[in-house]
């Protein structure tokens, strides 16, 4: 046990602990504040501290598990995440004496499904890491505020955009794959971070190659005059310079109704799932065009599944990009493009 008091920080549905030296198993963990009622806070307590003395925290790292607590009476998803303030952490690298207090915070929701916003969490954390101060004078004014709505700021924005596009956010999906540069004018500040957190959700971001996603981005900002400029003056976006595919219109449907029954672990999963068929095609189209170096017959098909994959505008420029310093798979694309224009 360190000499200094640990503290633990939490909101219920946040609801946090703090923990010191979590290497070893002579540590405390106080309460520092939860949402949670006092008996469903015991048992959540439990749960962080076995988790702490099996070493199975790492620093910034956030983790989601399942969690039986007692009130509600069954097993919820619970995202845990053990960090320092940066002030703190840097002192304690300079004097290895110091032993700065650390701290766990824990969103509970309904189910394990935080693990698809496992990443979004994650930047909260930081986010809180950077710019609070987690001294008691701050806690109500700053921390409490901030911890109370993680799920509104951290889970909810992708349902809200799907909410506020509806049958356009056909276009919306349409740009994230493509790597179209969106410009978003009259939105207030929320609505606008919400629209660049989708397209970010969306795109393939990590998926493809990176240099693919580089080529990407400077091919369709050097194309300037097809910029997707969303218009936020009115009670549903404008959309200029939007284009569209049968692939996004077909997933469009999905979102929307996905979003009808107000989960939005149920829209982030369509969303995943969307990210996958687009992997596929381009995996599958990828494989045809090797084919197709040798083969006439496997040409006719690249064209074939391009024709009926109805995403064949997008795919051959990612391909295009990905197949650029190879002669051969170059000029198969070459002439698929000559075909689709025809």
């Amino acid at each position: 046990r360190s000499s200094q008091q640990g503290t633990d920080s939490g909101d219920g549905s946040p609801s946090s602990a703090a923990a010191e030296t979590p290497s070893s198993e002579d540590f405390s963990l106080s309460l520092l504040d939860t949402n949670l009622p006092a008996e469903a806070e015991t048992e959540l307590r439990s749960f962080i501290a076995k988790r702490l003395t099996k070493g199975a925290l790492f620093e910034g790292m956030g983790n989601v598990a399942s969690v039986g607590l007692s009130i509600p009476e069954y097993k919820v998803g619970c995202y845990y995440c053990r960090f320092q303030q940066e002030n703190l952490l840097e002192m304690a690298t300079l004097e290895s004496d110091i032993n700065a207090p650390e701290y766990v915070i824990c969103f509970l929701g309904g189910s394990e499904k935080e693990d698809t916003f496992r990443l979004e969490l994650d930047k909260y954390i930081q986010s809180l890491k950077i710019n609070l101060d987690l001294e008691q004078k701050t806690l109500e004014t700053c921390v409490n505020p901030y911890l109370g709505s993680w799920f509104e700021n951290a889970i909810c924005p992708i349902q809200r955009v799907v909410q506020l596009f509806q049958d356009k956010l056909a276009s919306l999906l349409h740009a994230a794959l493509s790597y179209t540069p969106v410009e978003v004018k009259n939105a207030d500040e929320r609505t606008e971070k919400d629209i660049s957190r989708f397209l970010a959700a969306a795109s393939l971001q990590g998926l493809v190659q990176e240099g693919t996603m580089t080529s990407l981005c400077i091919a369709m900002t050097e194309e300037q005059h097809k910029s997707m400029i969303i218009d936020c003056s009115g009670p549903q976006p404008q959309l200029h310079n939007a284009g569209s595919n049968r692939f996004c219109e077909d997933w469009m449907h999905a979102f929307v109704n996905g979003a009808e029954g107000g989960n939005p672990f149920l829209v982030r999963q369509i969303l995943e799932n969307f990210k996958l068929k687009a992997i596929q095609d381009i995996n599958n189209l990828k494989r045809f065009i090797r084919q197709a170096e040798m083969n006439h017959y496997a040409l006719f098909k690249c064209y074939m599944f391009l024709k009926n994959c109805g995403s064949g505008d997008i795919l051959l420029k990612i391909v295009k990009v990905e197949h650029a310093e190879m002669p051969e798979a170059r000029n198969v694309v070459t002439v698929l493009e000559e075909f689709m224009r025809e």
